[in-house]
């Protein structure tokens, strides 16, 4: 792409005065805002069954006593998200990327209803599985019609403000659950409350545009020119417009039909899949999953018996997490994907040593609150270090990195390599935990 071609960064250097600020344009704000609800009902659900199974243990016998049946609890929805993820990837590519957002909200606000009227533990995690099918769709959704409706030179903070919102999404969930400990009933509101912001999201996708860059993909090239035209001012509209047009002449001229074996037969493609996926796995091998679904029940592990102690000091964890996803918005532009990435991951590793350290002395019958504190301490030291950097990386990078003829796919098939990695993590800590102890499992991703 020659240097002065629009979308380049070349083109920003000759054409200072043509470059978009992040608070310059209120509609590319409000678009953000209305897919980033997504990323809000991402993090609310993901988030929520975490303060949602101590009082669920409470109401069903059968939930206390079996570690598999409380894994399945939370692992289902995760399970749901990796068939969301795929099946959202087709829906993107074939009916656009609004159609893939309504279809989302529609599986929230079923899934919701149905867990806050479950009668028995079976009909929880069937509304899990129907909630994770829209967890996986937004998980592929939201940051690609972000990055589709983004100038270059914002697009890395919009993507992770999608990612301010799960995290935003999972601190909410929190509050919730810190908020409804004394209601009757506490466990239906907290799932049965993630509904709402799908209704408010299904209203206003109805009134947003299609992305641009997917409608110029399917030749309706005057609807993409109107919607660019709310982002970009003459003379960059044209250039923009002119830079969509050769993308979709070079697409022609290829004459390649996409498939999925083209992600492993063509190398670029390929390339480009095993970084985008790889990082996705690493973010869940990382333990991530892990800190955000049983927090509360490490801190109760660690020393904090009672529910209210366990999701308040889990809520100060929560709110870690947010707060670093602020920063990691200033800093995925500032410092590049790479090196936030690295140094994210540095800090991690500080933590679990800590995590690892406190939680194996504790299961040694050590019973000094210190090291019940030392745990906590590593938790929100983990998310402190996770949240801005391998947060928001994986995704931002996936939306950028792929041909766009192949986005909505590959970006389909990273999402669920990080959903299928979160499966494994997630359903299989409880019993780790019980087969060599806590301490020991922190151990495993210290590793």
């Amino acid at each position: 792409m020659p240097v002065n071609m629009a979308g380049s960064s070349g083109y920003l250097e000759m054409h200072p005065e043509r470059k978009i600020s992040m608070f310059q344009n209120p509609y590319i704000l409000g678009t953000t805002f209305a897919a980033g609800i997504g990323g809000l009902l991402f993090g609310y659900d993901t988030g929520v069954i975490s303060g949602a199974l101590l009082y669920i243990k409470e109401d069903f016998d059968m939930v206390k006593k079996s570690s598999f049946i409380q894994e399945l609890i939370v692992g289902m929805a995760l399970l749901g998200a990796i068939f969301g993820a795929a099946i959202g990837g087709v829906i993107n590519d074939a009916l656009g990327r609004k159609i893939a957002t309504i279809t989302a909200d529609i599986n929230f606000i079923a899934g919701s209803l149905i867990m806050a009227a479950a009668p028995n533990p079976y009909v929880i995690i069937a509304g899990r599985l129907l909630v994770g099918f829209g967890v996986g769709m937004a998980s592929v959704t939201a940051p690609v019609y972000i990055a589709e409706a983004s100038p270059t030179e914002i697009r890395g903070g919009l993507v992770s403000a999608n990612n301010l919102m799960i995290t935003g999404g999972q601190f909410l969930s929190f509050v919730v659950n810190y908020g409804l400990t004394r209601v009757p009933g506490t466990w239906r509101w907290m799932l049965g409350i993630a509904g709402t912001p799908a209704v408010v999201q299904l209203i206003l996708m109805t009134i947003l545009p299609e992305s641009p860059r997917w409608l110029y993909m399917k030749s309706r090239k005057e609807e993409a020119t109107r919607v660019l035209s709310k982002i970009y001012e003459s003379p960059r509209l044209e250039d923009e417009i002119q830079l969509l047009e050769d993308n979709l002449e070079k697409e022609r001229k290829s004459m390649a039909k996409v498939q999925y074996s083209d992600v492993f037969r063509q190398k670029e493609i390929r390339m480009a899949f095993i970084c985008g996926g790889g990082l996705q796995a690493f973010q869940q091998f990382a333990g991530i999953s892990i800190v955000m679904y049983y927090s509360p029940t490490i801190i109760q592990m660690a020393g904090f018996k009672s529910n209210q102690a366990a999701l308040f000091l889990s809520l100060i964890v929560s709110g870690m997490n947010a707060a670093g996803s602020i920063l990691g918005i200033y800093l995925i532009d500032q410092l590049g994907r790479k090196k936030l990435a690295l140094g994210s991951l540095a800090g991690v590793i500080g933590a679990l040593i800590v995590l690892s350290v406190s939680c194996y002395i504790i299961g040694q019958g050590n019973t000094n609150k210190l090291y019940g504190g030392l745990a906590v301490f590593g938790l929100a030291l983990y998310i402190a270090f996770f949240a801005p950097g391998m947060g928001p990386v994986p995704w931002t990078v996936n939306s950028e990195i792929y041909p766009e003829e192949y986005r909505g796919m590959c970006g389909g098939m990273s999402a669920t390599v990080n959903w299928v990695c979160s499966v494994i993590m997630s359903t299989s800590f409880l019993s780790v935990v019980d087969a060599i102890g806590l301490g020991q499992s922190f151990m495993v991703l210290l590793g």
